[in-house]
């Protein structure tokens, strides 16, 4: 299986699930939606999250997207997912709370 992260904020992803899709601000801003992989999350976790309470991790399983996954280069030697088009709740294997430590940092949840 293919699997790919995305950090939400629990507030964000509750409003998303009655419609069965999930857009993040950058689908509008910027034509995607920000996603990592495994050996990327932590490191953007630390970088664009550090201490933040209120986020959700999302386990999507690459296999069910319905819109376009392209691997892009943004920064040297760093392909990272992005999603173009509404993340469908359906591709969503699970939706963890992503709490950080007491320094802030984040760790893997044991269900991953």
């Amino acid at each position: 299986m293919s699997t790919i992260y995305h950090l939400t904020r629990a507030d964000d992803w509750e409003a998303a699930r009655p419609s069965g899709h999930y857009t993040a601000d950058t689908l509008a801003s910027e034509g995607f939606i920000h996603c990592s992989t495994r050996a990327q999350l932590l490191a953007v976790a630390g970088r664009f999250y550090h201490g933040q309470t209120d986020l959700v991790l999302l386990a999507i399983d690459t296999r069910r997207l319905t819109a376009e996954l392209r691997y892009e280069e943004s920064e040297p030697g760093q392909w990272f997912p992005h999603l173009y088009g509404p993340l469908n709740l359906d591709a969503v294997l699970a939706a963890l709370p992503f709490p950080p430590g007491p320094d802030g940092s984040f760790t893997f949840p044991p269900q991953i």
